[in-house]
Formats: C-alpha cells, sequence, structure tokens
C-alpha cells in the first residue's frame, strides 16, 4: 500500500503584485481522504486550492514560490498544466454548467482529449452520473438543457463533468453555499461516497460540514495555516485560541 502524500505542499508563498496572500503554508493530502479548509473568508483557502491545478497562473502579476507535487512530481515545473487540470479537477462555489445538453456537458472534456467514439462517450457519461448520484433524475433527459435543472442537480451535474476525466483529485470551493440544505445533504453523501476513489479539497464555511464530512481539517487565517489536524481532534482540542474562537463562531 503506498503510504506517500497524494499532493505534498511545501513552503508555499503566493504574492499578488505587492500582497502577501499565503505564507508559508506546508501540507500533505493524502489518498482517498478529504480535507476541509477552513477559516474567515479572504484569508487564502480560495487561492490554495486554484494553487493546486495552477487557476492562479491565469492572474497577472501572480507570483508562487515553494514546491507543490502531485505524486512526487512537480506541478510548476515537471507536469503540463492541461494534463494536471485532468488530473485536478475543480468544483466552483455556484453551479457553472454550460449552456448546452445534460448529455454534452458531461461528454465535453472526453471529446477536447480527443474521444469521439459513441459507445465509449455513452459509457463515460452513464458512469460519471451514476458516480455523481444524479442518473437515475436525468436518464430520460439527457438530451434537455442542463440550465433546466434545478441548483443541487446543476452542482452534481458539474461533479459529473469533474468525474468525465478521470482525476485523482477533486478541489472543491464551497459546493454547497449556493444550495439548500436538502440539496446539501446530497452533495455531502456523494462527496463521502467519492472519498473510495479520489483525495478531494474541499473549502467550507460551515462547520458542521467540515465535521460531518472530512477527515482532516485545515485552518487558515491571514494567509496562514495556524494549525491542522485530524478533523475530530482540532474540533474538539484545538491548540490556538484564534482555532478555538473561529470554532466557537467569535468571528469570522
Amino acid at each position: 500500500m503506498d503510504h506517500s502524500p497524494k499532493m505534498s505542499i511545501r513552503d508555499l508563498h503566493v504574492h499578488y503584485q505587492d500582497f502577501h496572500a499565503l505564507k508559508q503554508i506546508s501540507l500533505d493530502i493524502h489518498r482517498k481522504e478529504i480535507v476541509a479548509l477552513i477559516g474567515p473568508s479572504g484569508c487564502g483557502k480560495s487561492t490554495f486550492i486554484r494553487v493546486l491545478n495552477r487557476m492562479n497562473d491565469l492572474i497577472e502579476g501572480c507570483r508562487i514560490t515553494g514546491e507543490v507535487q502531485l505524486d512526487g512530481t512537480d506541478i510548476y515545473r515537471e507536469i503540463d498544466v492541461t494534463e494536471l487540470r485532468t488530473r485536478v479537477g475543480m468544483v466552483f462555489q455556484t453551479p457553472n454548467p454550460f449552456p448546452m445538453s445534460i448529455r454534452h456537458n458531461v461528454e465535453y472534456g472526453p471529446r477536447m482529449q480527443g474521444i469521439r467514439n459513441k459507445h465509449t462517450l455513452h459509457e463515460i457519461v452513464e458512469e460519471s452520473l451514476i458516480q455523481a448520484a444524479l442518473w437515475d433524475e436525468v436518464k430520460d433527459r439527457l438530451h434537455k438543457s442542463a440550465l433546466s435543472l434545478s441548483g443541487g442537480q446543476q452542482q452534481r451535474l458539474c461533479i459529473a463533468r469533474a468525474l468525465a476525466m478521470k482525476p485523482e483529485v477533486i478541489l472543491m470551493d464551497e459546493p454547497t453555499s449556493a444550495l439548500d440544505p436538502t440539496a446539501t445533504k446530497k452533495i455531502e453523501d456523494l462527496i463521502l461516497s467519492l472519498k473510495a476513489d479520489y483525495s478531494i479539497i474541499i473549502v467550507t464555511h460551515s462547520m458542521n460540514q467540515a465535521s460531518r464530512i472530512s477527515d482532516r481539517t485545515a485552518f487558515f487565517l491571514l494567509g496562514e495555516i495556524i494549525e491542522h489536524d485530524t478533523t475530530a481532534a482540532l474540533f474538539k482540542h484545538p491548540v490556538y485560541a484564534e482555532t478555538q474562537n473561529y470554532i466557537q463562531g467569535l468571528f469570522g
């Protein structure tokens, strides 16, 4: 059994021009685990997960130092960005399906990879929608617009779209913040089921969500990780007063 981390981050610093957004971040992400990132708005959580699939490359004046490895390979120096984004998928805060059919949303990535065989594409669509717990709800209307789905269904479709690329790591930036409690529970159940096959990193503002679904939690404050531990230990016995105060809702 491979005990090496799936992703390893060491001494990461991120600057946007003169703003020091992330300071000296070191964290390991293990195989088949869910890591929650908590902390007040603007403290660097979203910046951090965007580093992991190089979405910050698109921001002018963004400077990144330190090391980020995927299976021991440096993602900034040794992996092509297209390959990286295939292996490290992303699900955003607001569901963002493409304005096309449900089927074409899921097929989009594999088609971009050059897959044209109809039977293969159908298998990918079915498998991805089953994994995303959406197949039974949409199997009879795959030709309908993705925009006709509810918000929660759209978010599960976006997860299916990420899964269709056969990623190894899935990044989720507050994936349930735009959803009602029923849709949120479906997404949380889905995330827990995906842990069997993927490493998942989720940014969340909900302490309850972090405690319900994550194995480990990292607490971010002003661009630094104040502490990280197993979720149970961090919530029950935080080492630092800032962590305790945040968990108790005294700020944030």
